[in-house]
């Protein structure tokens, strides 16, 4: 699975079942796609 996060958007490239799992390991750590996008700004 590849997830790249840019300025302005989140790619996520893997099988369905695999970004659902991502998507929900995030959601406990992050209320928005946007908290997560300025997150991987600061790293």
């Amino acid at each position: 699975m590849k997830i790249v996060i840019r300025p302005n958007s989140i790619t996520m490239v893997g099988k369905a079942w695999e970004i659902r799992a991502k998507l929900k390991e995030y959601s406990r750590s992050f209320e928005t796609i946007q908290q997560w996008i300025d997150n991987g700004k600061e790293e």
